[in-house]
Protein backbone atom coordinates (compact mmCIF):
# COMPACT_ATOMS: atom_id res chain seq x y z
CA UNK A 1 0.00 0.00 0.00
CA UNK A 2 1.38 3.42 -0.95
CA UNK A 3 1.72 6.15 1.68
CA UNK A 4 0.12 8.95 -0.33
CA UNK A 5 -3.55 8.00 0.35
CA UNK A 6 -2.82 7.55 4.06
CA UNK A 7 -0.95 10.85 4.26
CA UNK A 8 -3.77 12.59 2.41
CA UNK A 9 -6.30 11.22 4.88
CA UNK A 10 -4.16 12.20 7.86
CA UNK A 11 -3.74 15.69 6.41
CA UNK A 12 -7.52 15.97 6.08
CA UNK A 13 -7.90 14.92 9.72
CA UNK A 14 -5.23 17.46 10.73
CA UNK A 15 -7.00 20.28 8.88
CA UNK A 16 -10.39 19.53 10.41
CA UNK A 17 -8.83 18.97 13.82
CA UNK A 18 -6.99 22.28 13.51
CA UNK A 19 -10.23 24.05 12.71
CA UNK A 20 -11.75 22.48 15.79
CA UNK A 21 -8.87 23.62 18.01
CA UNK A 22 -9.09 27.15 16.62
CA UNK A 23 -12.80 27.24 17.40
CA UNK A 24 -12.20 25.96 20.91
CA UNK A 25 -9.27 28.21 21.87
CA UNK A 26 -10.33 31.38 20.05
CA UNK A 27 -13.54 31.78 22.00
CA UNK A 28 -15.78 30.92 19.06
CA UNK A 29 -16.84 27.79 20.91
CA UNK A 30 -18.52 30.03 23.47
CA UNK A 31 -21.03 30.96 20.78
CA UNK A 32 -21.32 27.49 19.28
CA UNK A 33 -21.31 25.36 22.42
CA UNK A 34 -23.57 22.46 23.35
CA UNK A 35 -26.27 24.82 24.65
CA UNK A 36 -26.42 26.55 21.27
CA UNK A 37 -26.69 23.19 19.52
CA UNK A 38 -29.44 22.16 21.94
CA UNK A 39 -31.48 25.30 21.38
CA UNK A 40 -31.02 25.62 17.63
CA UNK A 41 -30.94 22.00 16.47
CA UNK A 42 -31.60 19.33 19.07
CA UNK A 43 -34.58 21.03 20.67
CA UNK A 44 -36.04 21.66 17.24
CA UNK A 45 -36.94 17.99 17.22
CA UNK A 46 -37.60 16.35 13.89
CA UNK A 47 -37.33 19.67 12.11
CA UNK A 48 -33.69 20.06 13.17
CA UNK A 49 -32.87 16.49 12.17
CA UNK A 50 -34.66 16.92 8.85
CA UNK A 51 -32.75 20.10 8.06
CA UNK A 52 -29.42 18.39 8.71
CA UNK A 53 -30.41 15.29 6.72
CA UNK A 54 -31.53 17.33 3.73
CA UNK A 55 -28.52 19.65 3.80
CA UNK A 56 -26.07 16.80 4.41
CA UNK A 57 -27.68 14.63 1.76
CA UNK A 58 -27.50 17.48 -0.74
CA UNK A 59 -23.84 18.16 0.05
CA UNK A 60 -22.90 14.49 -0.25
CA UNK A 61 -25.02 14.10 -3.39
CA UNK A 62 -23.26 16.89 -5.29
CA UNK A 63 -19.77 15.75 -4.35
CA UNK A 64 -18.81 17.39 -1.06
CA UNK A 65 -16.53 14.95 0.81
CA UNK A 66 -18.67 12.77 3.04
CA UNK A 67 -16.08 13.18 5.77
CA UNK A 68 -17.14 16.82 6.14
CA UNK A 69 -20.78 15.78 6.58
CA UNK A 70 -19.65 13.34 9.27
CA UNK A 71 -17.52 16.00 10.97
CA UNK A 72 -20.48 18.38 11.11
CA UNK A 73 -22.76 15.61 12.35
CA UNK A 74 -20.37 14.83 15.19
CA UNK A 75 -20.08 18.49 16.09
CA UNK A 76 -23.83 19.02 16.10
CA UNK A 77 -25.06 15.80 17.71
CA UNK A 78 -22.11 14.09 19.40
CA UNK A 79 -20.44 10.83 18.45
CA UNK A 80 -23.29 8.32 18.60
CA UNK A 81 -26.20 10.33 17.24
CA UNK A 82 -23.91 12.30 14.93
CA UNK A 83 -22.58 9.11 13.36
CA UNK A 84 -26.09 7.81 12.75
CA UNK A 85 -27.46 11.04 11.28
CA UNK A 86 -24.38 11.71 9.16
CA UNK A 87 -24.46 8.13 7.87
CA UNK A 88 -28.11 8.49 6.89
CA UNK A 89 -27.41 11.83 5.19
CA UNK A 90 -24.54 10.32 3.22
CA UNK A 91 -26.69 7.38 2.12
CA UNK A 92 -29.40 9.83 1.03
CA UNK A 93 -26.78 11.62 -1.09
CA UNK A 94 -25.64 8.30 -2.54
CA UNK A 95 -29.20 7.32 -3.47
CA UNK A 96 -29.90 10.74 -4.99
CA UNK A 97 -26.76 10.77 -7.15
CA UNK A 98 -27.21 7.14 -8.23
CA UNK A 99 -30.88 7.63 -9.11
CA UNK A 100 -30.27 10.88 -10.98
CA UNK A 101 -27.49 9.24 -12.97
CA UNK A 102 -29.64 6.21 -13.76
CA UNK A 103 -32.67 8.21 -14.86
CA UNK A 104 -30.97 11.04 -16.70
CA UNK A 105 -27.36 10.11 -17.36
CA UNK A 106 -27.46 6.86 -19.31
CA UNK A 107 -28.20 8.42 -22.68
CA UNK A 108 -25.78 11.28 -22.06
CA UNK A 109 -22.85 9.50 -20.42
CA UNK A 110 -23.20 5.94 -21.73
CA UNK A 111 -22.11 6.55 -25.35
CA UNK A 112 -19.18 8.71 -24.23
CA UNK A 113 -17.70 6.38 -21.60
CA UNK A 114 -18.48 2.83 -22.74
CA UNK A 115 -15.18 1.42 -21.43
CA UNK A 116 -15.69 2.78 -17.91
CA UNK A 117 -19.28 1.58 -17.79
CA UNK A 118 -18.26 -1.88 -18.98
CA UNK A 119 -15.58 -1.91 -16.28
CA UNK A 120 -18.17 -1.01 -13.63
CA UNK A 121 -20.47 -3.78 -14.87
CA UNK A 122 -17.65 -6.30 -14.70
CA UNK A 123 -16.52 -5.18 -11.24
CA UNK A 124 -19.96 -5.34 -9.62
CA UNK A 125 -21.41 -8.21 -11.66
CA UNK A 126 -21.11 -11.25 -9.39
CA UNK A 127 -21.60 -9.76 -5.93
CA UNK A 128 -22.69 -6.13 -5.96
CA UNK A 129 -23.03 -5.87 -2.18
CA UNK A 130 -19.58 -7.27 -1.32
CA UNK A 131 -17.70 -5.40 -4.04
CA UNK A 132 -19.39 -2.11 -3.13
CA UNK A 133 -18.54 -2.68 0.52
CA UNK A 134 -14.89 -3.31 -0.33
CA UNK A 135 -14.46 -0.15 -2.37
CA UNK A 136 -16.28 2.01 0.22
CA UNK A 137 -13.84 0.88 2.90
CA UNK A 138 -10.87 2.25 0.96
CA UNK A 139 -9.28 5.57 1.98
CA UNK A 140 -9.04 6.57 -1.70
CA UNK A 141 -11.44 7.18 -4.55
CA UNK A 142 -14.31 9.57 -5.18
CA UNK A 143 -17.70 8.99 -3.59
CA UNK A 144 -19.58 10.95 -6.26
CA UNK A 145 -17.74 9.28 -9.17
CA UNK A 146 -18.63 5.83 -7.86
CA UNK A 147 -22.28 6.82 -7.38
CA UNK A 148 -22.58 8.24 -10.89
CA UNK A 149 -20.69 5.39 -12.57
CA UNK A 150 -22.83 2.79 -10.81
CA UNK A 151 -25.96 4.67 -11.83
CA UNK A 152 -25.24 4.52 -15.55
CA UNK A 153 -24.16 0.88 -15.35
CA UNK A 154 -26.39 -2.15 -14.81
CA UNK A 155 -25.56 -2.34 -11.08
CA UNK A 156 -28.51 -3.41 -8.92
CA UNK A 157 -29.64 -0.55 -6.71
CA UNK A 158 -30.49 -2.21 -3.37
CA UNK A 159 -27.23 -4.19 -2.94
CA UNK A 160 -25.28 -1.10 -4.00
CA UNK A 161 -27.03 1.09 -1.41
CA UNK A 162 -26.72 -1.45 1.39
CA UNK A 163 -23.05 -2.15 0.65
CA UNK A 164 -22.40 1.58 0.57
CA UNK A 165 -24.17 2.16 3.89
CA UNK A 166 -22.11 -0.46 5.73
CA UNK A 167 -18.89 0.58 4.02
CA UNK A 168 -19.44 4.20 5.03
CA UNK A 169 -19.57 3.37 8.76
CA UNK A 170 -15.84 3.34 9.70
CA UNK A 171 -14.94 6.74 8.26
CA UNK A 172 -18.27 8.23 9.35
CA UNK A 173 -17.46 7.21 12.92
CA UNK A 174 -13.89 8.53 12.64
CA UNK A 175 -14.92 11.99 11.47
CA UNK A 176 -17.97 12.25 13.72
CA UNK A 177 -15.63 11.51 16.62
CA UNK A 178 -13.29 14.19 15.32
CA UNK A 179 -16.15 16.70 15.07
CA UNK A 180 -17.39 15.94 18.56
CA UNK A 181 -13.92 16.83 19.88
CA UNK A 182 -14.41 20.50 18.99
CA UNK A 183 -16.02 21.15 22.37
CA UNK A 184 -14.94 18.15 24.46
CA UNK A 185 -11.37 16.80 24.92
CA UNK A 186 -10.21 17.68 21.37
CA UNK A 187 -6.66 16.35 21.72
CA UNK A 188 -7.77 12.91 22.89
CA UNK A 189 -10.49 12.61 20.27
CA UNK A 190 -8.24 13.76 17.44
CA UNK A 191 -5.64 11.16 18.44
CA UNK A 192 -8.30 8.46 18.60
CA UNK A 193 -9.65 9.57 15.20
CA UNK A 194 -6.19 9.21 13.67
CA UNK A 195 -5.79 5.73 15.15
CA UNK A 196 -9.22 4.58 13.94
CA UNK A 197 -8.58 6.02 10.48
CA UNK A 198 -5.31 4.11 10.17
CA UNK A 199 -6.93 0.87 11.32
CA UNK A 200 -9.90 1.24 8.94
CA UNK A 201 -7.64 2.20 6.02
CA UNK A 202 -5.32 -0.77 6.46
CA UNK A 203 -8.29 -3.11 6.93
CA UNK A 204 -10.05 -1.75 3.84
CA UNK A 205 -6.99 -2.09 1.63
CA UNK A 206 -6.24 -5.59 2.90
CA UNK A 207 -9.80 -6.78 2.25
CA UNK A 208 -9.90 -5.15 -1.19
CA UNK A 209 -6.63 -6.71 -2.29
CA UNK A 210 -7.70 -10.13 -1.01
CA UNK A 211 -11.25 -10.37 -2.32
CA UNK A 212 -11.46 -8.27 -5.47
CA UNK A 213 -10.46 -11.38 -7.52
CA UNK A 214 -8.43 -9.55 -10.14
CA UNK A 215 -11.22 -7.13 -11.03
CA UNK A 216 -10.71 -3.38 -11.13
CA UNK A 217 -13.23 -0.57 -10.91
CA UNK A 218 -10.70 2.23 -11.19
CA UNK A 219 -7.06 1.88 -12.25
CA UNK A 220 -6.02 4.94 -10.23
CA UNK A 221 -7.39 3.33 -7.06
CA UNK A 222 -5.42 0.15 -7.74
CA UNK A 223 -2.23 2.13 -8.31
CA UNK A 224 -2.77 4.18 -5.14
CA UNK A 225 -3.09 1.15 -2.88
CA UNK A 226 -0.24 -0.70 -4.56
CA UNK A 227 -2.18 -3.44 -6.34
CA UNK A 228 0.11 -4.84 -9.00
CA UNK A 229 -2.14 -7.31 -10.78
CA UNK A 230 -4.04 -4.88 -13.01
CA UNK A 231 -5.00 -6.75 -16.17
CA UNK A 232 -3.02 -5.75 -19.26
CA UNK A 233 -6.14 -5.28 -21.35
CA UNK A 234 -7.50 -2.86 -18.75
CA UNK A 235 -4.31 -0.84 -18.84
CA UNK A 236 -4.58 -0.56 -22.61
CA UNK A 237 -8.23 0.50 -22.53
CA UNK A 238 -7.46 3.09 -19.86
CA UNK A 239 -4.80 4.61 -22.06
CA UNK A 240 -7.05 4.51 -25.08
CA UNK A 241 -9.81 6.34 -23.25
Amino acid sequence: MKLRPILRGLLFIAVLGGIGLIIKHSGLADHFDQNWIDSEIRNSGWQGYAIFLLAGGLMAGVGLPRQIVSFLGGYAFGVTLGTGIALLATVIGCIAAFTTSRLMGRDLIGPRLPVRIRRADDYFRDNTFAMTLLIRLLPVGSNIVLNLAAGVSSVRAVPFFSGSAIGYIPQTLVFALLGSGVTVDPEIRISLSVLLFLVSAVMGVALYRRFRQGRSFNRQIDEAIGTDDIPDNETRTDRAS
